[in-house]
């Protein structure tokens, strides 16, 4: 964990970025309100008061919600209304999300109520300031959003809290929401007009689940590469096809990055050198065409980082209050159709890069491509070697092309049909996380192979990146000499792959 930064981030709904998320939901930077962001807040705020002494009818100040949003709440009961809506709405089932997700979550909402358009009182974002400051972890089951009109279980959850009811995470139990209040010494909300509703609506739990996920597969798309080039070491390949000569005939900008990047990482290896005649003409396409796979791999991963990026500072909430004209304004920026439908290309996408790399395992392993013992096996038939390991990566790769099914494809109708149309956006970023393990794993399966086949290369060593890459493998990990519980060695990588070094060591 990087330490966090010893200043504030002052949240202003504007200027928000997926870095400054990571510094609050896991570094733990520290948050609060911008004053630009207090004086927009309470202008949209007089325009809600103002309905409220006018007892006007305005859908979600002083109507129900969704189909029953032709019948008129009375001002004495504005406050119950509220509090009803955030009760009835926490239908949530499932695992709860990550403490990191519920961070991001939280963070996230706060700066979208800090835009100053869901007519909300600044207290509100300051109690989820309060909330993150002092860690203070709200239990929010990660199923039960359709993404319209927004994520209303997750966020009913964190909304429960807000109220002093609801569930948080208190080191090993669980404690009520008033209980954590009472211990940061700061009072729950009573909800005023508006204020339930400007919690519930909104994507900030798709975004932060999906947000979380996209760093993570952001770095596992760099060790791809960094992985790519320890296999085709291994297996005496040839750098030949990252000619950049090539790529400038087919110019797409990730294709082109990655060619260099494989250039680099290869750059002054003694393994080269060694079968520069050798006569092989051209190596299979796992190897030969990285560029091509990850190159559109890497072009997706920053269109979504674009989608994100703009949906961070968005206002998704329902109604609009628009202060200048003092304008309450009924549409659907609640709908999550935008980051469904980027969730389901990065999972697509993801899917590919892990369906390569299973294949470069496989040649690793298989005796008929090269010359490399049979499964990477000291000692092949007493010793299997990574036999299985290949098993583990295929099957991983083959629930992630299940799970590459579009989400964001399916509807089904909502509240009376009143929300006929939903964007199942939660489906695709859940689906997203469990592809993001998946692909994690397989390219720890094909380090561990390629440290190994490099091993049977030694003493020459690989390109100056690949090189540095296996020695800091072979510092926690050692070779396999005899059969052993190869799990362990997964799970160590895994952790290899999460250290700030070998992270850099990808870039």
């Amino acid at each position: 964990m990087t330490p966090a930064s010893p200043l504030p981030l002052l949240i202003d709904g504007t200027t928000l970025t997926p870095d400054h998320v990571h510094e609050v939901a896991v570094d733990r930077r520290r948050v609060g309100i911008h004053p630009d962001a207090v004086e927009r807040m309470s202008r949209s705020r007089a325009v809600i008061e103002d309905i409220v002494t006018r007892d006007r009818v305005v859908y979600g100040v002083s109507t129900g919600f969704g189909k029953l949003s032709d019948v008129h709440i009375g001002r004495d009961q504005i406050t119950p209304l509220q509090h009803n809506l955030v009760r009835s709405h926490a239908a949530g089932v499932g695992d709860p999300f990550s403490e990191v997700e519920v961070r991001a979550l939280m963070l996230l909402r706060a700066n979208v109520l800090a835009k100053g358009l869901s007519g909300a009182r600044p207290v509100v974002v300051e109690r989820l300031c309060d909330l993150l400051n002092h860690h203070v972890y709200p239990v929010i089951p990660c199923r039960g959003s359709v993404g319209a009109s927004g994520d209303l279980a997750p966020l009913a959850h964190l909304a429960l809290v807000l109220i002093g009811e609801g569930e948080v995470f208190s080191e090993s139990t669980i404690i009520t929401g008033r209980e954590a209040f009472e211990a940061i010494g700061v009072p729950p909300l009573d909800l005023q007009a508006k204020e339930g509703l400007a919690l519930l609506n909104g994507t900030q739990a798709t975004l932060a689940t999906g947000l979380i996920s996209w760093r993570r597969a952001r770095q596992l798309l760099d060790m791809s590469d960094l992985a790519g080039a320890m296999s085709l070491e291994a297996l005496k390949g040839s750098p030949v096809a990252f000619d950049k000569r090539i790529h400038q005939a087919r110019p797409h900008r990730g294709q082109v990055e990655v060619a260099e990047r494989l250039t680099r990482f290869l750059r002054d290896s003694e393994i080269r050198e060694s079968h520069m005649d050798c006569g092989r003409i051209q190596d299979a396409y796992s190897l030969r065409c990285i560029p091509q796979v990850h190159g559109p791999v890497r072009e997706c991963v920053e269109y979504v980082r674009g989608v994100a990026a703009v949906e961070i500072n968005s206002a998704t909430d329902n109604p609009l209050v628009f202060a200048d004209g003092g304008d309450v304004l009924s549409g659907g920026n609640f709908h999550g159709q935008s980051l469904g439908l980027a969730f389901d290309f990065l999972t697509m996408s993801l899917s590919v890069l892990a369906n390569i790399s299973e294949r470069r395992i496989e040649r690793l392993l298989n005796p008929e491509y090269g010359d490399l013992p049979p499964f990477l096996a000291d000692h092949p038939g007493l010793n299997s070697g990574f036999m299985i390991a290949q098993v583990a990566a295929a099957a991983l790769s083959s629930e992630n092309k299940v799970l590459s099914h579009p989400a964001s494809v399916d509807s089904i109708p909502t509240s009376g049909n009143k929300e006929d149309h939903v964007p199942m956006a939660m489906g695709a970023a859940l689906k997203l996380k469990q592809v993001v393990a998946n692909l994690e794993r397989i390219l720890a399966i094909e380090f561990l192979c390629a440290a190994q086949g490099i091993d049977y290369l030694r003493p020459l060593k690989a390109g100056v990146t690949a090189e540095a890459a296996y020695q800091h493998i072979r510092q926690h990990i050692s070779h396999v000499a005899v059969d052993r519980v190869l799990s362990k060695d997964i799970e160590r990588m895994i952790g290899v792959m999460n250290d700030r070094h070998f992270i850099d060591l990808a870039i």
